[in-house]
């Protein structure tokens, strides 16, 4: 006895595809962009505000820094690749995608220094720092299911040597 079955794909085995497209096309760029400016501009405008104790020139020097950081990452992740090979889609989407999720991670630390005052613009500053970091773990446990405790680990880890830099050389500036 024979018998002829047809398989068809379920919806919930679409969902896989388009949800790992998702994580390939929008998440992880812009993920990317948010780790890079919020880790990579802190050296800058920490050691500026550390040396000068002039939180606007810090905000000056952080705006400025996020600004380059975005447009260089845009330009880096939309150049990277076509999306052809790779199926991670359209290079001028990431790149802008990379590139303000840089900007918003440089930015948002940097807001802080409209604060006239020095020790207020700090800790206020700090304040957001840990925000970002918190966000950042959050959004790898959300999208790429990691441990928070790990992710939140590493990224601090990070964040604790920039930090550690920018202090070292705002204290030899000042």
């Amino acid at each position: 006895m024979t018998t002829s079955a047809t398989i068809t794909p379920s919806p919930v085995a679409a969902e896989p595809a388009d949800s790992q497209s998702f994580l390939l096309r929008r998440v992880q760029p812009a993920l990317s962009g948010l780790m890079d400016g919020s880790l990579s501009t802190l050296a800058p405008i920490f050691a500026v505000a550390l040396a000068t104790h002039r939180p606007e020139t810090a905000f000056f020097t952080g705006a400025a820094t996020a600004l380059g950081a975005g447009v260089s990452m845009a330009f880096s992740e939309g150049l990277s690749d076509t999306g052809d090979l790779t199926g991670r889609g359209s290079p001028v989407l990431r790149g802008a995608i990379t590139g303000g999720g840089t900007f918003l991670g440089g930015i948002f630390h940097t807001l802080p220094f409209l604060i006239p005052g020095y020790s207020a613009a700090i800790a206020a500053a700090i304040a957001v720092v840990a925000a970002e970091l918190l966000v950042l773990a959050w959004l790898r446990h959300r999208f790429f299911h990691t441990s928070f405790a790990r992710s939140f680990l590493a990224i601090t880890v990070g964040g604790a040597i920039i930090a550690a830099l920018s202090a070292a050389l705002g204290a030899a500036a000042g």
